[in-house]
């Protein structure tokens, strides 16, 4: 895949870009380790101050590099905005945070006693460069939250993002320059997804984390393993969305619509499954099915746009074979199914609401990324649960119900990294966020997240 910003909305290709050469890549890789030498040395204080900086500056630029995401990836311009007021939130988060959860711990004082010891204690040491590799869907807000934490921690990142956003990897390598940080501390590696594994051997990287598909997260881990490095991974994600009988059906079909169509429904963790009660179904399948109608699609840049196109025309073919696969084994189209005839040229894909889904469908199973949502109807809570946890994925889960009895059974048994309940998935700083089962394993965000690049030592004190 070529390194190029393609309009999605019209599908022109606006500037490409070199890869870098391996020569390139070996000094890029040297200046890291460099770098992370005297970063590692730092205090906190100083970190804190340049995290502030990088905010400082991201705030300033937000109108800008809002536009360049919503060029290069096609979400609404007003998701833009909020995606990168939201990185920093989380750069500040970081900066006030970071040294309280990675602060000295002491281990129980009868515990040191009987380890003969006269004092212990157990530290978080940073590891050294981190490659990160990174999805186009939020191109800042996935690279942002690891590098706060990461920085903070007194590691350096090495980027290797999506070869379709280069224009915001860019950036984001110099927001840091600017910011006041080491050279090498941040830097972005314009290369094909060939070379991750050449870098990821490279004996000065210390470990890699990978937000994307389950096949990428695969290969990554797997050269990861043979190199016995940390990894945490993020992939994929079917999220379901359950509503019990004592739900707020109004607002839970309102939430609904969002929840699917939020990133233009390209985020894994987007409601997708719709599993609903026979008691309130029809009500909710009323209200969710005309929410999705209404939806504005169109040019991403507009703010009247609720809905942009997909981010590249491959993605909108796949997304189609998910949809007449379905419709050609018996699934009903409550709404949309198809392009919006009145858009040409980009990617664009109807708001889609599918019902009467079975088993052999391959959207039972598969993650549809865009604005596809399946309905399915159940008898009970039974039913409802085991559904949920018939995927693969266990990225998160939302459950709707004012029922403190089905909120506890949903929470023990939905295999999931997070249970949403009366509301919609989302991440916050503070928050550790990732999955189970095949959407990955580690940690993201809050205190696990900057601890999952940390060597945690145990310092032992003898008489």
């Amino acid at each position: 895949m070529p390194i190029a910003t393609v309009n999605p909305a019209t599908g022109e290709t606006l500037k490409t870009f070199e890869a870098l050469t391996p020569e390139e890549v070996e000094r890029r890789l040297a200046t890291a380790e460099a770098a992370y030498r005297k970063h590692r040395l730092t205090s906190f204080a100083d970190r804190g101050k340049l995290m502030e900086r990088a905010a400082d500056l991201l705030e300033a630029d937000i109108d800008d590099v809002a536009r360049t995401m919503t060029l290069e990836m096609g979400k609404p311009l007003k998701a833009a905005r909020a995606e990168a007021a939201k990185c920093v939130k989380a750069m500040r988060w970081y900066a006030a945070h970071a040294e309280s959860l990675l602060a000295d711990e002491k281990p129980e004082a009868r515990d040191v006693e009987d380890s003969g010891a006269v004092r212990a204690v157990v530290r978080y040491r940073p590891i050294g460069p981190v490659l990160a590799v990174m999805p186009w869907n939020f191109p800042l807000w996935q690279v942002v939250r690891f590098a706060a934490p990461a920085l903070m921690a007194g590691n350096v990142g090495l980027l290797k993002h999506a070869s379709n956003v280069p224009q915001t990897a860019l950036y984001l390598e110099e927001l840091f320059r600017r910011a006041g940080y080491f050279e090498g501390c941040f830097q972005t590696l314009l290369i094909g997804s060939g070379a991750v594994e050449g870098v990821l051997r490279d004996p000065r990287v210390a470990a890699a984390t990978l937000t994307g598909s389950e096949p990428a997260g695969r290969a990554v881990a797997s050269v990861a393993g043979d190199e016995v490095k940390k990894t945490v991974l993020e992939l994929g994600g079917s999220d379901p969305y359950l509503v019990l009988p004592s739900a707020d059906v109004e607002k839970a079909a309102a939430t609904a619509v969002t929840a699917r169509v939020q990133n233009n429904g390209q985020s894994c963790i987007a409601a997708k499954r719709f599993i609903v009660h026979a008691d309130v179904h029809d009500a909710f399948r009323d209200r969710f099915v005309a929410g999705m109608r209404e939806l504005t699609v169109g040019d991403p840049m507009s703010e009247d746009t609720d809905v942009g196109p997909l981010s590249s025309e491959q993605g909108r073919k796949d997304l189609e074979a998910l949809v007449d696969d379905a419709v050609a084994k018996g699934a009903t189209v409550l709404c949309g199914g198809g392009r919006p005839e009145r858009l040409d040229g980009g990617w664009f894909y109807t708001p889609t609401v599918l019902a009467g889904i079975t088993e052999d469908m391959r959207i039972h199973r598969e993650e549809a990324f865009g604005p596809v949502a399946t309905l399915y109807r159940v008898d009970s809570l039974d039913e409802a649960v085991a559904l949920a946890n018939d995927t693969p994925f266990g990225l998160s889960s939302n459950v709707w119900t004012r029922d403190e009895d089905d909120i506890a059974r949903c929470v023990r048994d939905i295999q999931a990294g997070g249970v949403f309940v009366n509301g919609m998935t989302a991440s916050h700083p503070g928050l550790p966020f990732g999955g189970a089962k095949r959407s990955g394993y580690g940690r993201e965000l809050a205190e696990e997240g900057i601890r999952e690049f940390c060597n945690v030592t145990t310092v032992w004190y003898g008489a």
